[in-house]
């Protein structure tokens, strides 16, 4: 299989989620901006996913909450993460620490799954669904042949139908998304073919900056992680001021009989 070699140019309640569906290629796909439980989401209506609006969001928890602070609910929220022995995890149980970060955001795959489990932890914007884009075909280059065809494809999808992207240049900048990076992303999906890392220490991954789907990076290198969320992520409403209003009104009630009586 012949590869192309970059060097890379940096250049940003309760959840109710509709399934997963095939998609299909349309010319009416659409980004939908939308705040659920306070948090600010962006729906793809040709992936059938919920992103976060802040393509860097791990950057920002960082310079808003503190480094070490996120770090330390991180590793508490997900201590260790399974994976293919390798190379990197002979056991295949990889302890997370905070080398695994920087405080620009970027993270090392096993640091992004982390990441991901963190946010289903506290349930962010009302979803314990999030992950990693996924790859849904094992092809290495741009506008890959199961774009918008299959389940998963998800950063692949949104580079080239909904940002309307083109080969060989970066992400598009628009007001959908915040701090989307003109860089590289983790996908959650392990690399099983690279023939010079046969031994699953690789992750495939999206580059951004010229709209290209490889899996020649190792795990350990530090990429940045975009959050996903099947279906469209809403927020309902919490059940106890409705138990609470239901319970006074029963009290009034009885006071009433009492007084009748």
């Amino acid at each position: 299989m012949f590869r192309f070699s970059f060097l890379p140019i940096k250049s940003t309640f309760i959840a109710a989620t509709l399934g997963f569906c095939s998609v299909s290629l349309s010319a009416h796909a659409t980004l939908t901006s939308y705040t659920a439980n306070g948090k600010d989401l962006v729906y793809s209506s040709v992936s059938d996913v919920t992103w976060t609006k802040d393509g860097n969001l791990l950057g920002t928890l960082f310079t808003s909450q503190g480094f070490n602070t996120v770090v330390n609910a991180i590793v508490a929220a997900s201590p260790t993460i399974s994976n293919t022995p390798n190379f990197i995890s002979p056991t295949g149980s990889y302890t997370i620490s905070a080398s695994d970060f920087s405080v620009n955001g970027q993270t090392t795959w096993f640091g992004a799954l982390a990441y991901v489990n963190y946010l289903n932890s506290i349930k962010y914007a009302g979803s314990n669904q999030w992950y990693l884009p996924t790859v849904a075909n094992e092809e290495v280059g741009s506008n890959t042949s199961t774009n918008g065809t299959s389940k998963g494809d998800e950063l692949v999808e949104l580079f080239y139908q909904e940002l309307n992207g083109t080969d060989f240049n970066s992400i598009p900048n628009t007001a959908s998304f915040d701090n989307e990076q003109s860089y590289i992303y983790w996908s959650g999906t392990e690399s099983a073919t690279y023939p010079e890392r046969p031994d699953h220490d690789s992750a495939w991954h999206f580059l951004t900056y010229i709209g290209y789907q490889d899996d020649d990076r190792r795990k350990d290198n530090l990429f940045y992680a975009w959050a996903v969320s099947p279906g469209k992520v809403v927020t309902v409403p919490e059940p106890e001021p409705v138990v609470m209003l239901l319970l006074g009104l029963g009290v009034v009630g009885g006071v009433v009989r009492c007084r009748r009586g």
